[in-house]
């Protein structure tokens, strides 16, 4: 491998002042971080860039370039079923994560249901109000039942949805959903009958000699992303179950929350069934005592990405950074053990461990890293594991060298932690007050701002500045994972930050008292983003569409974002992407996506990199469903 070319300008890669001191410092380690690799990659592939690579078969790869008449594969596939195909594929790998931890979160709770009060059981309800609201909204009769019973029929009724045999669609889908959007899937041809068959079928659909029809294929997206959409809102409403429905708590976020004088333990990935179980076995006066043994002050949890969204809303657990800084925060030389669960975790992570003490803990049985230690979870383990990787962490600190720890002095307050119930309840209980502060234009709108870190983009710049430009013009501005992680890193989820709001805001904010942009959590909690707009579209009589909001994923980055994208727009909220998807080498695609399915769903897909200008659209869009409304510009 050739040598590290080092980055002259750290603020072209982030604004994050952090990242920027811990670039420079992994350098004189001479350790590679995901910018060098970025640029080691430069340029990359146009034709992947396009969407007009096709690796399906063993005849291939097959490489489309219509500029000098290469326009068709080797099986006759043209730029329109390729790039559509590739489309599908990204949906269904997103879906299936998303719907992969949700199984898990109802699986967990179905074992609850079934032992009742029989034997140790690592998990139990934490929140009874939640889990009789959500029992309700599916038709489960809960009068003078067991909670235990009322788990498991909520549990089923979550199960069913991914592996029904018949052609009726989600038990989810119909108890959340609006009645016009289920509607308007329902003439689409796209109401997701089962998780698992719409993931098997996109994989089907895709292989060689099967669809070739791009609409054909796009819509089935649409049906998958739907799936998607149900399996995160099943993950969500049983999270909040299992370990509470989050409420406003204060916390600090950046690598300034790693302390030099505890036994630094980091949580990185994001399903939290095993994080949960981590913060309670850090914190018994057990794990505390051996801490104190070798000469730690104490234990100091942190989280990265959005298992640490998760433990950060519930119990104000600081934040370390989002899904770019996991190999900074191990270049701090400061890190005893990260346990990670899946999802968003660079493989790279055990190189850089390897250049300190520190243990890398893989824990799913899905998700295993080469020179990692593996502790396996499984549901009756749980706290077993979590209690092996606290130890690990402990005993792990006489090995940390004091020389060689660097820790950036960069890290701002927060207050996270707004579910939907939240929300209301500091309105009072009713969606009333914020109904009357849209209708008089004191917010203006309301955006939801979500999705990755992509080197790509100029780290954290794209979701603090289009934030700031709403904020200042009076929208409120609502969130989850990495974007969230962002905001809070660069002061815009704390109270102070009310004054960057414009004067109509700032009175509502000051009143609630609450930041101007909103924690709503972790990626599966889009599910929340969207319930909020199911609510308020119901309650001002209006459809989704209608309704003076918007989303933007500025910096996205996973398979999972294409999948929420792609079913924000099949609710009806128009999507800002900064990051330009791999599908410009098909016209029809893309006009299919920006433009045609806005004719259908009543929304579409906005491609703008720079945020100043995509603030400005978003702004437009607006002010144009405000008039349309008749309420006050």
């Amino acid at each position: 491998m050739s040598a590290m070319v080092p980055i002259e300008k750290p603020e072209e890669k982030t604004i994050d002042e952090a990242a920027k001191l811990m670039i420079k410092r992994a350098e004189e380690l001479e350790i590679e971080t995901v910018y060098h690799r970025f640029d080691r990659m430069q340029p990359q592939c146009e034709a992947g860039l396009r969407g007009l690579c096709c690796t399906i078969c063993m005849m291939g790869p097959c490489k489309l370039d219509p500029a000098i008449g290469v326009v068709r594969t080797i099986c006759g596939s043209d730029v329109d079923t390729i790039v559509a195909r590739t489309l599908l594929r990204k949906i269904a790998g997103g879906c299936g994560a998303h719907a992969d931890h949700a199984f898990e979160v109802a699986h967990i709770l179905y074992l609850l249901g079934k032992r009742g009060s029989e034997g140790k059981f690592p998990y139990k309800v934490a929140d009874e109000e939640k889990l009789t609201t959500v029992a309700k909204k599916l038709g489960i009769e809960i009068e003078g039942k067991k909670v235990s019973d009322i788990a498991k029929e909520v549990s089923e009724k979550a199960l069913e949805d991914y592996g029904r045999v018949h052609s009726e669609t989600l038990n989810f889908l119909k108890a959340y959903a609006t009645r016009k959007r289920i509607e308007i899937f329902d003439g689409l041809g796209v109401l997701p009958r089962a998780v698992w068959r719409e993931i098997c079928e996109a994989m089907h659909r895709t292989t060689i000699g099967v669809d070739a029809d791009p609409t054909d294929l796009l819509l089935h997206g649409v049906r998958t992303a739907l799936a998607d959409s149900y399996a995160m809102l099943i993950a969500t409403e049983l999270q909040d179950v299992l370990f509470g429905t989050p409420k406003p708590v204060q916390a600090v976020a950046n690598l300034g929350v790693i302390d030099a004088k505890k036994v630094n333990l980091i949580i990185h990935g994001h399903n939290p069934l095993l994080s949960m179980e981590v913060i309670e076995a850090a914190t018994s006066g057990e794990m505390s005592s051996l801490a104190k043994d070798v000469g730690a002050e104490g234990i100091n949890v942190a989280g990265i990405c959005c298992t640490g969204n998760e433990v950060l809303m519930r119990f104000g657990v600081p934040t370390a950074g989002n899904v770019l800084h996991q190999e900074m925060a191990l270049a701090t030389g400061a890190i005893e053990a990260m346990v990670v669960d899946y999802q968003c975790v660079f493989p790279a992570v055990t190189d850089v461990a390897k250049c300190f003490h520190t243990k890398l803990i893989t824990t799913m049985p899905v998700a295993k890293i080469p020179g990692a230690i593996h502790l396996e979870w499984s549901p009756e383990k749980a706290d077993e594991v979590a209690k092996e990787a606290v130890k690990t962490a402990i005993e792990n600190f006489k090995n940390r060298d004091a020389g060689r720890v660097y820790i950036p002095d960069v890290k701002n307050k927060c207050v996270a932690g707004f579910s939907v119930e939240a929300i209301v309840n500091s309105l009072g209980g009713t969606l009333e007050p914020l109904l009357k502060a849209v209708k008089d234009g004191d917010i203006y709108g309301i955006v939801g701002i979500v999705g990755c870190n992509n080197p790509k983009a100029t780290q954290d710049s794209s979701h603090v500045t289009i934030a700031k430009e709403l904020i200042a013009n009076n929208v409120l501005t609502v969130g989850t994972g990495c974007w969230s992680i962002a905001a809070a890193k660069h002061g815009l989820m704390s109270l102070d930050a009310q004054k960057m709001a414009g004067e109509r805001l700032r009175g509502i904010l000051e009143k609630l008292t609450i930041p101007p942009c909103l924690h709503m959590g972790s990626c599966v909690d889009n599910s929340r983003i969207l319930n909020t707009g199911f609510a308020v579209a119901e309650a001002l009589g209006v459809d989704v569409p209608d309704l003076p909001i918007f989303g933007s994923a500025p910096e996205a980055m996973s398979e999972k974002a294409v999948a929420i994208g792609t079913w924000f727009v099949a609710h009806g909220v128009n999507v800002h992407l900064g990051v330009v998807p791999p599908v410009l080498g098909s016209e029809k695609v893309t006009r299919l996506l920006t433009e045609d399915i806005a004719k259908h769903t009543g929304a579409r897909f906005v491609v703008e990199p720079d945020p100043k200008k995509a603030a400005s659209l978003i702004l437009e869009h607006i002010a144009n469903r405000r008039k349309a409304l008749g309420l006050s510009s």
